[in-house]
């Protein structure tokens, strides 16, 4: 390209041009020179034909006469410009070989430099004589106007003037369009910058385009001064940015997703990957961890600190100062403080380290979806599991599963697979009507990008719908999707009503078959694929995720496991059918809220660096249909929000039963893969002692590890058997097959009799035969969830969801953490799922004694984390909450005498406390003020009102006083008497409106210790204070103590009484008839008792009181 000498230097890196500002002499010494012609500026075309890796230019020509070469160690080809770029703005190093940049002569010097010795980089930076303005001229072109475009000189260190351009200025080829005119460049999208001399000027920026029918007032800053000194110079950035961004993409390579043993780990370490270097934005996470700012967790840490030292305190006044009259009342009480002090223990260090994460979205699309090729995000297999329609309507389920067909994710990646574990016909009745409806649903949602995807909540919705909406057919093709919604669900409500009553020779197919689920205990098993693989497509003729109906196998006589058992037999026919490597599993009535769910955990599951080790991704729980006030804590935001925060630092979030996208290597019981440990330290840095013990005990490390080798090499040898020389070739053959049968033999009794399925297991990556037609495939996926597939394998045990407690979900997670791997929580800004709660105070009760009931189970089996899983991967962090999670119940008998103590003070006149003293004072002040600290302070971090955080206390009195009670002895007669009970839970009454089923009552036993509670507590006040206004002053200092205490305990329970009451504002007869019952007894043998009156009879004192007067 011709220049024609004009004073313009530029950067398309950075968007800008240059032009040297020099004074009045220099810059006509530079115009004589260019007339003259001993200045030449020489185009692209005629440097070498080398060009830059990272931006596409070819390599410019040094000073020297050589290509200009970036890095001394190999040679890596980088253009002037991306190297001081790189040096100025980048890592500083060299893509390939990361060894650092040195300073090349002639750029400028950045942080980290080494001192050059005896040189002032200013004036020698660029190595020429100042008082030679020839040099001066010569430099300032070389520098500045031909950064990146070299120019041959002769032996004088100039230009030859054979090779100058004669054009004058007025050249119509501007400079930096690489000889290409633009004939689409206008004046007013110029870019000038012009800074002072030695590059100390100001930027100006470009200036946007400005409306050309108005006319612009020029405002030169020095009118006087001629345009020509200037020079004149024009680029079209928006082209060449698009241009140059569109050779990026070209060049970015694909990072695949590779499984492997050797792994990334979760430090954050770079893959050492020869293509990974060559983009910065090929290499850039798909996620990042969010600490809590100091200012919030370095506070909340000393608050811990601070608590726990003024706890010690606390138990040293309380052993040291019994309670001389009513020590059985002080011994009691510190019993339980000293229990509530270990549980507050287990569940507040786990907090210790709590973290955020943020995903990038379009850096998982950027890099696993490029524009014109397939996608190559994984496949991901989604199970939702359904027992009871009766009890779970099928239009729930429906709603989950049009939520699934309709996420945001390749259609060819997504299969839906719905385990029916009641055989219902209704549910597969409901379930084909889905699939009809479906074709309809799936592109009205892809095409108008609605959220959420389930038709009754989206329809539901109180807001704006026509809010960011500009496609004109919207409101017209959503009124129409609305009444075909309501006619779907007739459809199902008339399928409902017509199970109700269910024929003497059970429901026949369409054909007169019977129905093979009539029987519900006894059937065999069923598979049905509804969309997928038959070529049912949607009313615009796209492609749409496969959804496959099951239900297991049952007979007579063999354990099914409940939902556990459900959700293997899932992961075998899924991985006869598609095999994705990751699953994700939902409850049938948590629908998917936001439609990039899974790509949120595609960031953390698929990212090189990371997301090796990641055995799942677990997303928090949000409820519909829970009212404002959240009256029992349904809502559970301090657990999801606080709680599992505070794990997600430590080793991961324990598993919660729905909403958890996992990774299937990681079921099936493999261990995580070994992160590779850095050299240690060499023994030179250490004093000599040090170095001694080391070599020490690496000797005595190799000793016994070459006797160990030694003795197992004897008896090797003396086990073998002599072989002639000729048959040395066979008996290798021979060894290499009977190890292939001996690791298959171990694989089946690892995971059972199905060949298919043991060869999906070994694949990381997933994927079935391409050649395997769907009926073989079907045939296999019948075959594995036969009632006997699991017998004599490790199915429950090691692989699957593990059996043995009603919350499978916590084994399970707790089994994959001692194996190594590590959890990840994600919250998106928009909730992922959404499901209902039971939001009536006794559904909630009974549910949290299933929560309870399975803690306890697991703290009776030999899974129990207090003795289970040392020497594995999880960390003793992680292991207290473990802990916690199965000693909670047991907080219920301490938590149940502590609230009757109360009661029983205010009833006997006496006190846990002795007299307080102003230390004691201090003391108890301290420890009030450090709780409350705490709770703010976690609140602060995690984001959690204080309403939510005071109904979560309040509940904790609640469910620890009546479920986790029950749950505790009810486990205890399980596991040791093997006497299986229950509480069941009855339907009484109901009412209409919103919220109805928050004022819906429904009897249990449950209900019976609270509400005993409640009474006594309330009798002891009115005991208290009648005691206290008969006996005058005195006696109301000793009282408040009492009063305060009972008081925290009716406060505590004051929700489960408004459920009592119920909105009617009244109790049941059969609670106010049981509780007072209870009561009087108690009263009654308390005072039959009284064991604080002493044994030699009450003590008489005269009160000087003549009475016979």
């Amino acid at each position: 390209m011709d220049t024609g000498g004009r004073l313009i230097a530029g950067s398309h890196n950075r968007n800008e041009f240059v032009l040297i500002n020099a004074d009045e002499n220099a810059r006509e010494l530079i115009l004589i020179l260019l007339w003259l012609g001993f200045v030449q500026i020489k185009s692209v075309q005629e440097l070498s034909g080398q060009t830059c890796q990272i931006c596409g230019d070819e390599i410019e020509i040094t000073v020297d006469g050589e290509p200009f070469v970036a890095c001394n160690e190999c040679a890596f080809p980088v253009c002037r410009p991306c190297y001081e770029y790189e040096r100025r703005e980048g890592n500083q190093a060299c893509p390939q070989c990361k060894t650092r940049y040195k300073r090349i002569k002639g750029s400028p010097r950045v942080e980290g430099d080494e001192e050059e010795d005896g040189i002032d980089d200013l004036d020698n930076e660029f190595d020429y004589d100042a008082s030679d303005p020839q040099q001066v001229a010569e430099a300032m072109l070389n520098a500045r106007l031909n950064t990146g475009r070299g120019t041959h000189q002769n032996a004088s260190g100039m230009p030859a003037s054979s090779e100058l351009d004669s054009s004058l200025p007025s050249s119509q080829i501007p400079l930096l369009t690489y000889g290409e005119e633009d004939s689409e460049i206008s004046a007013d999208h110029h870019a000038l910058i012009v800074p002072q001399f030695m590059g100390n000027g100001n930027r100006v920026h470009p200036m946007p385009c400005s409306d050309p029918s108005v006319p612009l007032q020029p405002r030169p800053m020095v009118p006087k001064k001629d345009i020509a000194v200037y020079g004149y110079g024009s680029v079209a950035w928006k082209d060449r940015m698009e241009e140059w961004k569109k050779r990026q993409n070209d060049k970015l390579q694909v990072v695949k997703h590779e499984g492997g043993n050797d792994g990334g780990n979760f430090d954050g370490k770079e893959l050492d990957d020869a293509d990974l270097p060559m983009m910065d934005e090929g290499r850039q996470p798909l996620s990042r961890k969010l600490p809590i700012p100091s200012s919030k967790i370095n506070p909340y840490r000393m608050i811990i600190i601070l608590r726990l030292a003024i706890l010690g305190l606390f138990f040293h006044y309380r052993l040291l100062h019994p309670v001389r009259d009513a020590y059985g009342l002080w011994l009691t009480s510190v019993i339980c403080e000293i229990w509530f002090a270990v549980s507050w223990i287990l569940d507040q260090f786990p907090k210790w380290c709590p973290i955020e994460r943020e995903t990038y979205l379009d850096r998982l699309s950027l890099r696993y979806e490029k524009e014109g090729k397939p996608s190559e995000l994984a496949s991901v297999d989604i199970f939702v599991s359904t027992v009871d329609p009766m009890k779970e309507p099928p239009l729930i389920t429906a709603n989950t599963v049009l939520s699934i067909l309709a996420v945001d994710y390749p259609v060819d990646k997504v299969a839906c697979y719905v385990s029916d574990d009641g055989a219902a016909m209704l549910t597969f009745e409901a379930l084909s009507e889905t699939a009809e409806f479906a074709r309809k649903w799936v592109p009205f949602c892809k095409k108008f990008n609605i959220e959420p995807r389930a038709p009754e909540w989206y329809f539901s919705q109180k807001i704006d719908y026509l809010r960011n909406k500009v496609h004109p057919a919207f409101v017209r093709e959503r009124r129409a999707m609305k009444r075909e919604y309501e006619e779907f669900k007739v459809q199902i409500n008339g399928l409902v009503a017509t199970a109700q009553k269910v024929p003497e020779d059970g429901w026949t197919m369409q054909d007169g078959t019977p129905w093979p689920g009539n029987n519900v205990r006894d059937h065999p098993g069923m598979i049905q694929v509804f969309l997928g693989d038959n070529g049912v497509r949607d009313v615009e003729g796209n492609e749409l995720p496969s959804l496959v109906y099951v239900s297991r196998e049952k007979r007579p006589g063999f354990e099914h496991h409940k939902k556990a058992g459900a959700m293997n037999a899932l992961i075998r026919v899924s991985a006869v059918l598609s095999n994705a490597p990751y699953l994700l599993n939902v409850d049938c009535d948590h629908y998917i809220n936001n439609s990039k769910a899974l790509r949120e955990a595609m960031c953390f599951m698929m990212d090189p660096t990371s997301g090796k080790k990641v055995c799942y991704v677990q997303f928090p729980q949000r409820f519909d249909g829970i009212d404002r006030h959240d009256r029992y804590s349904n809502r559970n935001v301090v657990f999801f929000d606080i709680n599992m925060k505070g794990l997600d630092g430590l080793q991961g979030p324990i598993y919660v039963g729905t909403g958890c996208v996992f990774r299937r290597q990681a079921l099936y019981g493999f261990d995580a893969p070994v992160t590779k440990k850095p050299p240690g330290k060499t023994c030179n840095c250490l004093p000599k002692w040090c170095c001694f013990l080391c070599c020490c005990s690496r000797k005595n490390k190799k000793q016994k590890q070459k006797k160990e080798k030694t003795k197992k090499s004897k008896q090797r040898e003396a086990s073998k058997q002599i072989h002639a020389l000729e048959n040395i070739e066979g008996a290798i053959s021979e060894s290499n097959s009977q190890s292939s049968v001996t690791s298959q033999m171990k694989l089946e009794k690892k995971f059972g009799q199905s060949p298919v399925f043991v060869a999906s297991t070994l694949p990381e990556d997933g994927g079935v035969p391409q050649n395997a037609s769907p009926a073989s495939l079907l045939r296999e996926a019948i075959q594995v969830i036969s009632c006997g597939y699991e017998d004599k394998t490790e199915w429950g045990k090691e692989v699957g969801w593990i059996y043995g407690s009603v919350t499978e979900d916590i084994l399970t997670g707790f089994k994959m953490h001692c194996h190594g791997w590590r959890s990840v929580y994600c919250i998106p800004k928009r909730p992922a799922f959404k499901g209902s709660a039971p939001i009536n105070l006794s559904d909630r009760l009974h549910q949290v004694l299933r929560w309870a009931l399975g803690s306890v189970e697991i703290f009776l089996s030999r899974h129990c984390p207090i003795w289970y899983g040392y020497g594995g991967g999880l960390k003793w962090l992680e292991r207290f909450s473990y802990i916690n999670s199965v000693v909670y119940p047991w907080t219920s008998i301490p938590l149940l005498v502590y609230c009757t103590l109360p009661a029983i003070c205010l009833l006997t006149g006496k006190f846990i406390v002795p007299e307080i003293s102003n230390y004691a004072s201090l003391v108890f002040m301290g420890l009030f003020i450090s709780i409350a600290a705490t709770g703010i302070l976690e609140m602060q971090w995690g984001g959690v009102g204080i309403d939510d955080w005071w109904r979560n206390e309040q509940f904790w009195v609640i469910g620890g006083v009546s479920s986790h009670l029950f749950a505790l002895f009810q486990g205890l007669l399980k596991v040791l008497a093997g006497v299986s009970t229950s509480f069941t839970v009855t339907s009484k009454a109901a009412d209409d409106g919103e919220f109805s089923e928050l004022y819906l009552f429904k009897w249990t036993s449950l209900l019976i210790p609270p509400t005993t509670l409640l009474i006594i507590n309330i009798v002891g006040v009115v005991v208290g204070i009648s005691d206290a206004i008969n006996n005058g002053y005195d006696s109301w200092g000793p009282l408040f103590g009492r009063l305060f205490f009972a008081f925290w305990v009716i406060i505590h329970l004051y929700p489960f009484l408004k459920g009592l009451l119920g909105k009617q504002d009244r109790m049941p007869t059969i609670i106010l008839v049981w509780s007072i019952l209870l009561a009087s007894i108690l009263t009654l043998m308390w005072v039959r008792i009284n064991p604080f009156v002493s044994k030699d009879g009450p003590v008489l004192e005269i009160c000087g009181l003549n009475c016979d007067d």
